[in-house]
């Protein structure tokens, strides 16, 4: 199996294109300052792990943006601390704060000119709008939990981006999806069928951060600490 083999290229966004750890981190430090006990880096994410995996299973049509802000609200009560409905939609509407990687971008730009592009998200649509500026494309197809009605790692996200891609011709044999949860997205792909690329992000961290630990075969095709590290594969199979 080779990167040249595909010809559509799907993508979780956050944690993948767009650094959602370090936007997370940062859109809880007025809780974190308000409580006034600090809490490690790890520990704030681990937290929101626990409590949007939890969320999204309860409420799977809930838009994210009020998920965000119920979350808000759950990680206050566990620390306890006080907080507002302005503060919980604070929260809930930051994401299109969070920065994106580095690299984002320019992989981007260089994959399209290989690949249709593809983004299956946990998110919104005007929540990713507001991320995609940041990334330097425009994207072929764009299906988000929204548009679903249900959160990965539900099967339900898979089935629908399958469905939809095969209306435009691309069988599974046809598609990579490229991911950095092993949680939220290899599991589920690979039940699907698909082949994927792991984006690595926290290879040289320990811990799960913003994202739980994987429940299943959490099997990968191509391992990478990041999207540049992908682009380069991707030269290298050209002149292989």
């Amino acid at each position: 199996m080779k990167l040249t083999d595909f010809k559509v290229l799907t993508f979780d966004c956050y944690g993948t294109l767009i650094d959602w750890e370090s936007g997370i981190h940062t859109a809880l430090q007025p809780l974190v300052a308000k409580g006034g006990v600090p809490h490690s880096r790890d520990e704030v994410l681990e937290t929101f792990a626990r409590h949007e995996s939890s969320q999204e299973a309860e409420t799977p049509d809930m838009i994210y943006s009020d998920l965000l802000a119920r979350v808000h609200r759950r990680i206050a009560e566990e620390w306890g601390i006080p907080t507002s409905d302005e503060e919980d939609r604070r929260f809930g509407q930051s994401v299109g704060d969070w920065p994106a990687f580095p690299d984002s971008a320019s992989a981007l730009q260089y994959l399209q000119k290989f690949y249709k592009l593809v983004i299956l998200s946990n998110v919104d649509r005007a929540s990713f709008a507001r991320s995609n500026e940041k990334l330097g494309v425009t994207f072929d197809a764009v299906y988000t939990a929204q548009d679903i009605g249900s959160y990965k790692p539900d099967p339900r996200n898979f089935a629908y981006m399958l469905e939809k891609l095969a209306g435009l011709g691309y069988g599974k044999e046809d598609i990579l999806h490229t991911a950095q949860s092993l949680f939220h997205d290899h599991v589920p792909a690979k039940a699907a069928g698909l082949a994927s690329a792991w984006i690595d992000r926290r290879r040289n961290e320990g811990g799960w951060g913003a994202t739980p630990p994987p429940r299943g075969d959490a099997r990968y095709d191509f391992h990478f600490a990041s999207m540049a590290e992908m682009a380069k594969a991707h030269q290298d199979a050209l002149r292989d």
